[in-house]
């Protein structure tokens, strides 16, 4: 694998943990009080497209900038206040540079939450790309579109690289773009189908060594 694209919530930093707690206490009871949602039907996808999905799956008690608002707040408190690193991410990110491995975040979140992340953790000038649902005009995952513009911002195909997710969504959007996947598994999302990844790890340091037995710098034949 010639490129490592991360996901952000729940790889690089623990928000899924608050993000499941807002979505199960406050942002579903609000929108579809009349409905039992499962958190993990709509963990993955960009924000402004959960609520199109429950909109027409549903119908909805909230109306769309209420919606937004709601998910903005608690955004910026999530990000800039509460959530920690990955693990040994710093190392991890050295070692692939030092390898020549690009690298890449991939995620349904908008730049500005992305951004938030980045300035908190100084990870601006560690990753090639910082890639955000935003960029592509179709939809956010579970389908394919982001990562394989994200291979093609860093002038790789989708099958060259390595994805590491954590959500149903996210596995199978990397999944039908073709590329190879380590499922990341938490606590907030304890039932989940892995079953399309190529790797499934439970920790940290799981994580790292999967991630540098597999990811090679690209040759030149």
């Amino acid at each position: 694998m010639t490129a490592v694209l991360f996901d952000m919530d729940g790889v690089l930093v623990d928000s899924e943990d608050y993000w499941v707690e807002f979505q199960r206490e406050e942002i579903l009871p609000r929108t579809v009080p009349e409905e039992d949602v499962d958190v993990a039907e709509v963990t993955g996808m960009n924000y402004r497209e959960t609520y199109d999905y429950l909109e027409s799956e549903y119908g909805t008690e909230i109306d769309r900038d209420r919606f937004e608002e709601l998910f903005e707040e608690a955004a910026r408190e999530i990000y800039t206040e509460r959530v920690t690193a990955l693990d040994g991410l710093e190392d991890l990110l050295s070692r692939l540079d030092d390898r020549g491995v690009p690298t890449v975040i991939v995620s349904s979140s908008p730049h500005e939450w992305i951004g938030w992340v980045a300035d908190r953790f100084d990870l601006e000038d560690e990753f090639d790309r910082l890639i955000s649902a935003d960029d592509v005009d179709s939809g956010s995952k579970p389908d394919p579109d982001v990562f394989e513009y994200a291979a093609s911002e860093i002038g790789a195909e989708a099958e060259e690289c390595l994805v590491v997710e954590d959500s149903e969504n996210g596995i199978e959007a990397a999944d039908r773009a073709g590329t190879r996947v380590v499922a990341y598994r938490i606590d907030a999302h304890d039932d989940i189908d892995l079953s399309s990844a190529d790797a499934v790890v439970d920790s940290p340091a799981e994580l790292r060594e999967t991630v540098l037995e597999w990811a090679t710098p690209a040759t030149n034949d």
